[in-house]
């Protein structure tokens, strides 16, 4: 069945920008990973040329799947068409010819460039001339054309025959795929129709391929011109037949004989009788309707089970005024989120090393999983932002959305859709088995948003921090208060990450705002910009916040090879008529692990905290009794305080006025945003040349926080901060306590112990050298192995009774670091 939902599926994920779907081999990890590309005019030749063999061995792969997938397609025609002359035929003919049509044609296409591009890639020089295989690929475009015209037919010929003939059934059901060379299985099984898709997809695949080509091949190369005009050909082709393959535009027929096609689906959490159900919604042109996929047993077609639906006609969003308040709704505390995330985080390195090691597929399943399981706890518990769908006849429906921009989005289209001259009905149960029982071929969204169901060649997004300029926004027609939110996924989910301020009064706002996000196997950055609104009896009965107007939303995938640079990536997202500015880079997990310490020892970034405080004569430096002072003045009921994000200038201008030892330090202290000066403070731990809990006590650390025994790990860790250098122990106690008292306003503030330790864990323990890291393959096994060690180490102190510098220093229990 997954083969099938892939089948259908493909087609949109690729011109979604989303990667292919075939599996990657070992010996090209990622294309983004090893490889930061540069602008076009700075770009460096040989990397190029590296980077040309690279893709060109990954679609060498795909192309002997693809082959593979042809030939387990013609492997049952020919016995198929001996029998068809006989008195006892499973097909006619012509019933054959359909089904088959043109797929001997493309087999031999296929073979003959595979065989001609295999021994260029094997005996790979950077010289090596190969446009002129891809041009003549592009030119036989037209067997393709003729397959998808018929595609269709052939599929509606393959069902029915099914339907028929139980011999056919069972061959069409289970095909068998021999598996790539390197491959340990020999087969796969795939259904007809799964492989009759193939085809169609293949040709996004090599218009990927050719436009990634074309990207790393020098303008001065050879090939340059002859692949430039086997994409144009490809791309030509490709807009032609869109239209007719995109399953989004098939329509629907009642009994009736109206027309209803689908125009949006997706996986929502739905509160029901109080709890937690995750549906499928569809949204047709006429009406909503929300269903649950069936339990079915192995080898049968998924169906799915109607809960409700609603015609648009009769259904309605009131005025706040008219709203009756929202239903409670129990909100899962963050930490334990947070929790989940660590344990997901954990498990996703386990999966990596057991495929390093070439580990029991048996264990590797029971891994994914309870991968799985974990993942599908944290997309049913984390959403919380409700939307709600009302009936005329009184009945309210409610669902729970992670992002406000999907609350927009799902809107916006029913409102669009309500704009036309729109009829009430009732469908009678026949005809809601027939619209249900189509549901499962026009879904877009097949699968799950769950790591788990990625195949092993999708990208597994990106780990780091994530810079960002808001810069300015236009085509605003009226002057108004304007802002914007930046939100990333996140574990199959959007978090917003940072807000801008707002510009009143103007139709042409200039933020020009910096933005650090952190950025956990994130592959989409959404702008969203907002009218403020004043006004307080504007409250929002379901989350209780006055409701600030979404006037324009949009979102860019962020693609390593874009975005890993050095320079600034400038880009420009439009939004109904609204153009909003903005810059991007990206600092990978391990590249923002190193501690530089500063060349300049006069300041205090970057510079030893003994040598600081001795040259302050104090026992915590400056900069950290300011900030935390400036916090627990006016920041510490701010929600999300040292999790949002501040603005990145405002960071840097404090940052330059610490360092210079600037007089009106205080000044700026007293009118900047607040968010920035607990930037500055995170900054100021994170840049240290020496965590501030010591490289030389890091392993001590990790291993005490992993004893089992709550006596032995109390001496341990007890003796562990004796054993710190006394400015470095007086800061952390320092700290400590006031990260308690931010946590006492967990009601207001939302930040617990545990979110604290997350934010702090890493930038106080994260040891300066990163190098010993080398062997772990990837950017998340740094987070999941270190800093949940680390967020561990905080959290333990975090939670003991209060521990002062007096205490500890009279406290003398022999206790070796060596645990």
């Amino acid at each position: 069945m997954r083969e099938e939902e892939e089948a259908i599926g493909y087609l949109d994920r690729v011109l979604e920008d989303e990667d292919e779907e075939e599996p990657r081999t070992p010996t090209t990890p990622g294309l983004g990973s090893g490889f930061l590309a540069t602008e076009k005019g700075e770009r460096d030749s040989g990397k190029s040329l590296e980077m040309r063999k690279l893709v060109l061995s990954d679609f060498l792969a795909s192309e002997e799947i693809y082959i593979n997938q042809l030939e387990a397609l013609l492997l049952p025609m020919k016995p198929l068409k001996a029998t068809a002359t006989t008195s006892q035929p499973v097909l006619t003919t012509q019933q054959i010819e359909t089904i088959f049509y043109k797929i001997q044609d493309l087999y031999e296409i296929h073979k003959e460039f595979y065989d001609s591009l295999y021994p260029k890639v094997q005996n790979w020089d950077s010289s090596v001339i190969l446009g002129h295989l891809f041009q003549k690929l592009a030119s036989q475009l037209g067997v393709y054309k003729a397959f998808v015209d018929n595609y269709k037919i052939a599929l509606e010929t393959a069902e029915k025959c099914s339907q028929s003939n139980n011999q056919f059934q069972k061959i069409s059901e289970e095909l068998k795929v021999k598996g790539p060379k390197d491959s340990k299985e020999s087969h796969t099984s795939v259904t007809m129709e799964a492989l009759l898709y193939k085809p169609i997809d293949r040709v996004t695949r090599s218009t990927l391929v050719l436009h990634d080509l074309l990207k790393h091949t020098p303008s001065d190369h050879p090939d340059y011109p002859l692949l430039q005009d086997a994409l144009r050909i490809s791309q030509n082709f490709l807009s032609s037949i869109n239209e007719d393959i995109d399953p989004r535009r098939t329509a629907v027929t009642t009994p009736k004989g109206e027309t209803r096609q689908m125009v949006k689906d997706g996986f929502l959490v739905e509160m029901a009788e109080g709890t937690r159900k995750l549906r499928h919604v569809f949204l047709f042109t006429d009406m909503l309707l929300c269903a649950k996929l069936k339990k079915t047993a192995v080898g049968k077609h998924q169906q799915y089970d109607c809960k409700w639906y609603v015609p648009l006609a009769e259904l309605v969003f009131p005025s706040l005024e008219e709203l009756d308040p929202c239903p409670h709704v129990h909100a899962m505390p963050d930490h334990d989120l947070e929790d989940m995330k660590m344990k997901i985080s954990s498990m996703k390195s386990e999966v990596q090393k057991e495929k390093a090691n070439k580990g029991q597929s048996r264990a590797m399943e029971r891994l994914k999983k309870k991968m799985f399981d974990n993942e599908f706890w944290l997309l049913l518990n984390s959403p919380s932002i409700p939307f709600r769908i009302h009936h005329r006849n009184g009945k309210s429906y409610l669902f729970l959305l992670s992002s406000d921009y999907e609350r927009a989005e799902w809107r916006e289209a029913i409102q669009k859709l309500q704009k036309k001259d729109l009829q009430t009905f009732v469908l009678s149960s026949v005809e809601l088995q027939v619209l249900t029982g189509s549901c499962f071929k026009l879904r877009t969204v097949h699968n799950l948003p769950v790591t788990s169901n990625k195949d092993d060649d999708e990208p597994p997004g990106m780990y780091g921090f994530l810079h960002v300029i808001v810069h300015s926004a236009k085509g605003f027609k009226q002057s108004a208060n304007l802002y914007c939110t930046l939100e990333v996924d996140s574990f199959g989910y959007f978090v917003s990450k940072a807000k801008t301020r707002v510009f009143r009064d103007t139709t042409e706002p200039q933020w020009n705002e910096e933005f650090e996000i952190e950025l956990e196997g994130s592959q989409c950055l959404r702008i969203l910009c907002y009218e403020k609104c004043y006004d307080k009896t504007k409250l929002n009965k379901d989350d209780n916040e006055i409701v600030d107007r979404i006037v324009g939303k949009g979102q860019v995938q962020l693609d390593p090879q874009t975005v890993q640079t050095k320079n600034w990536h400038m880009d420009v997202i439009e939004m109904n008529g609204i153009k909003v500015e903005f810059s991007m880079k990206f600092t990978s997990r391990d590249m923002s692990l190193k501690r530089t310490p500063s060349k300049k020892q006069t300041g205090v970034f970057g510079v030893k905290i003994s040598v600081v405080t001795k040259r302050e004569r104090s026992k915590v430096p400056y900069i950290v009794r300011q900030c935390v002072e400036e916090v627990e003045k006016r920041g510490i009921d701010e929600v999300g305080i040292y999790r949002i994000s501040g603005v990145a200038t405002d960071i840097q201008a404090l940052k330059a006025a610490f360092d210079s030892n600037n007089k009106d330090t205080l000044v700026m202290l007293s009118d900047m945003d607040i968010n920035a000066i607990a930037g500055t403070l995170k900054l100021y731990f994170r840049e240290l040349p020496e965590p501030l809990l010591t490289d030389r006590l890091y392993p001590a650390f990790m291993q005490g926080i992993a004893l089992s025994d709550p006596s032995a790990k109390e001496n341990c860790m007890m003796h562990l901060l004796r054993s710190l250098p006394d400015p470095n122990l007086i800061t952390f106690l320092f700290l400590l306590e006031h990260l308690k008292r931010v946590a006492e306003k967990e009601p207001i503030n939302k930040m617990s112990l545990h979110n604290l330790a997350t934010v702090f864990g890493p930038t106080l323990l994260r040891p300066s050298e990163v190098e010993s890291k080398g062997n772990l393959s990837l950017a998340s096994d740094i987070w999941s192995h270190d800093v949940m060690a680390q967020v561990q180490v905080l959290l333990y102190y975090l939670q003991h009774s209060p521990i002062t510098f007096a205490e500890l220093k009279r406290n003398t229990l022999y206790f070796s670091t060596d645990v």
